[in-house]
């Protein structure tokens, strides 16, 4: 318990908006701080702990004051007090404290009004793991075509050429699963469908083409042409991203045979492997390479670079399963191997992040 400086905010609806009536800053020490300033103001409508953001802290809002944010969320006047709201209620979120279910709605319903590009883009990374690790497993598929879908509807309404309405399409794009939704991306990337201000270069073009692939909708041949005309490192690295996004088990076989196989591929090549090999809508497609995963994980780390291993690990890890055997398949190897001391850190911080989904689903 080391010493903090923070402020304490005081916000109330003012014509419509959450403002700042009131602001404390003080040193916090040790277990408990009494704010000797606060005492006898009227209680407002959103208690905000470390406003401004001066100190590095974790934070929760009052219940009441978590019921203001969810309501006016968008109508906080401050982008900055909104990015502290945002994360005080993704932590509530991922340490199983309050519904993904809830987080998912919260963000689709407030999100259109956030300005500031890196909130924009963090909060819809969040909401893409909420919906597919974090949600009840039943409801996964739903919640995420249901998010997929207001995504596409929050794309068309932004302001043309903005970095929402660019961040919307790819986030769409990230989740689109149904043949309606695979015939959006197909037509944005064909250019037969357009949006007012949003181009679709070379790399929204890969990555148009990866959502593709991974609902089924595309293929080595399509990929096969892309890299005809892309034919650079970057057109490379999405190329094998795409071929490890093919949702079949001949495709994520192929993808882990590439990489495991062969020791010879650059870096990005492997860690873009690994981001497309994680990419499955039926999470079960991954439920077979548990077993070889964790076979594999001594050889290579004796055998392979340090940064090559490390991508091996990281991203060849079937993540997406988030299931109880993976916890305990991941939970057996630690039991088994006490060394060496880098690789197990790898491979705990992936039993966190299961057991954290787990008991977020749970939650849900």
């Amino acid at each position: 318990i080391r010493p903090h400086r923070l402020a304490v905010g005081f916000y109330d609806l003012v014509d419509g908006r959450l403002v700042r009536t009131s602001r404390v800053e003080l040193d916090v020490d040790g277990d408990r701080t009494e704010v000797a300033e606060l005492v006898g103001l009227k209680r407002p409508a959103l208690v905000l702990l470390n406003d401004d953001d001066l100190a590095y802290a974790k934070i929760r809002l009052d219940e009441e004051s978590h019921r203001v944010a969810l309501e006016h969320l968008s109508s906080i006047e401050s982008p900055l007090a909104r990015s502290l709201v945002w994360g005080a209620v993704w932590d509530a979120t991922r340490d199983a404290e309050s519904s993904a279910s809830d987080y998912v709605r919260l963000v689709l319903g407030n999100i259109a009004s956030e300005t500031e590009s890196t909130t924009l883009r963090t909060t819809l990374n969040q909401l893409v793991l909420a919906a597919g690790s974090y949600v009840a497993p039943e409801r996964q598929k739903q919640t995420s075509e249901d998010a997929a879908s207001a995504l596409w509807t929050l794309a068309q309404q932004a302001e043309a050429g903005s970095d929402a309405q660019f961040q919307f399409v790819k986030f769409f794009a990230a989740l689109a699963s149904t043949p309606e939704q695979l015939a959006t991306v197909a037509r944005l990337r064909d250019g037969s469908l357009t949006l007012d201000g949003l181009t679709v270069d070379t790399d929204l073009g890969w990555e148009l083409l990866v959502a593709l692939v991974a609902g089924g909708a595309a293929g080595n041949a399509e990929v096969d042409a892309a890299l005809v005309a892309d034919n650079t490192a970057n057109g490379a690295q999405f190329a094998a991203q795409a071929r490890a996004s093919i949702p079949t088990l001949a495709g994520k076989q192929a993808a882990w045979d590439s990489v495991f196989d062969s020791d010879g591929l650059p870096n990005t090549i492997v860690r873009f492997t690994g981001l497309g090999f994680q990419r499955a809508a039926d999470h079960e497609v991954l439920a077979a390479f548990v077993e070889p995963y964790f076979a594999a994980l001594q050889g290579i780390w004796t055998s392979r670079t340090y940064k090559i291993a490390e991508y091996l690990v990281a991203g060849m890890y079937p993540a997406p399963l988030a299931n109880t055997a993976l916890r305990d398949a991941t939970r057996a190897w630690l039991d088994a191997n006490p060394e060496p001391a880098a690789l197990r850190r790898l491979v705990v911080e992936h039993l966190a992040g299961v057991e954290r989904a787990l008991a977020a689903q749970a939650r849900d």
